[in-house]
């Protein structure tokens, strides 16, 4: 839920603009008049909703994302232009992803001074197609949705891994990334955000375990593209055709890749299972169902799923550690930043307490109740 290639942020970075700002970016970069704008709650980026119409008129107005990259990730136009031409590619390729309004000079984004941060700080700016649906985090996600999310993050990063081969690709090699799962021990230099408790003893434990039992093994995961934040606000559906008693619910829009980087397809399974742990009533369940799904398009190495569960307990290690040091950082953001940390600590320590055997013995039974019904005559 985070962006940029950054080790530890030191100052403010997150745009500042206000909505009449924001107004005068769609109308300055992109010839469009704002019929109005809201603000959308983001990270570490800054997000409005906007209608627009050539004529400035609400009938046959389009509705888009303006999405103002922070100033450090600005830096790196090559980095977001990666993003920004997979978003293009996948929904060339019938993913439900945004694709970039041009703007006034052809381009995909433009960078622009302004908002209130001192300084002249840059920002690069995008307009984005609004993609409409509900977050997965607003409601009940049933089973048959929990497969289906782990299909389409295997989906997602085998296409952008195997046919996605723009110039620019290769920004997205990205070290010290503090959000690439591989990165997990980097989290020893934030954890004081989060004080002397046991949800830091938890965390200790956990990159400990991970310096210890995964690290070492990583180059013999599968090397491929990860979007890298599937997560239930980045995820979007809409009702889909009912079949039996249970609501159903198809994907109707993946958002917000500025955390795509080389990673490993393991990665993208376990951050898919922790976000999908968030909300969930039986969220020790959710494991399989989402694991099933993924293994339908990329079946893990017995190597891959030893270390699933520590790649899992990692990802929520990196979103409560660094919804905490960014805390500090914007303490006006504070609400959206702590999202996860609402039910995660408890998913955590209940991960934790259970150990890692009895945890992965729920998830590949049910992997394998869908295995069996895939191979059955």
């Amino acid at each position: 839920m985070a962006s940029g290639d950054r080790r530890q942020p030191q100052a403010a970075t997150k745009p500042a603009f206000g909505e009449e700002e924001a107004a005068e970016l769609v109308d300055k970069v992109f010839g469009l008049k704002a019929v109005w704008v809201r603000p959308l709650p983001s990270y570490d980026d800054q997000n409005f909703h906007v209608k627009v119409s050539d004529g400035g008129e609400a009938e046959g107005a389009e509705e888009y994302v303006l999405k103002i990259t922070n100033s450090e990730d600005s830096q790196q136009p090559a980095l977001i232009e990666a993003q920004t031409r997979a978003m293009v590619f996948l929904s060339a390729h019938g993913f439900p992803s945004a694709t970039p309004r041009l703007t006034k000079d052809g381009g995909i984004m433009s960078v622009q001074e302004g908002g209130s941060r001192p300084g002249n700080q840059k920002y690069v700016v995008r307009l984005l197609t609004y993609l409409p649906g509900t977050p997965v985090a607003k409601i009940a996600a049933p089973t048959q949705l929990l497969y289906d999310i782990g299909k389409l993050a295997a989906s997602l990063d085998k296409a952008l891994t195997e046919q996605f081969h723009h110039p620019s690709v290769s920004s997205l090699h990205r070290g010290q990334f503090i959000w690439n799962l591989a990165n997990v021990p980097l989290l020893e230099q934030y954890v004081d955000a989060l004080g002397q408790n046991e949800y830091r003893e938890v965390v200790e434990w956990v990159i400990q375990q991970f310096k210890e039992k995964v690290t070492p093994k990583i180059s013999s995961f599968r090397p491929c593209i990860n979007h890298g934040d599937l997560n239930d606000h980045n995820i979007l559906v809409v009702p889909g055709s009912p079949r039996g008693a249970a609501p159903q619910y198809r994907v109707s829009g993946v958002l917000d890749f500025s955390d795509m980087s080389y990673g490993r397809y393991v990665f993208e399974a376990a951050i898919a299972i922790m976000y999908m742990m968030v909300e969930s009533a039986e969220p020790l369940r959710v494991g399989g169902h989402v694991l099933a799904g993924f293994e339908s398009v990329v079946p893990l190495t017995g190597g891959e799923r030893a270390a699933l569960f520590l790649l899992v307990s990692g990802r929520f290690a990196q979103s409560l550690v660094m919804a905490a040091h960014t805390a500090l950082l914007y303490p006006e953001n504070e609400e959206y930043l702590m999202t996860t940390a609402k039910t995660g600590w408890k998913h955590l320590m209940a991960m934790c307490a259970l150990g890692q055997e009895a945890v992965e013995k729920m998830w590949f039974e049910t992997a394998a109740v869908y295995a069996r019904r895939e191979t059955a005559p």
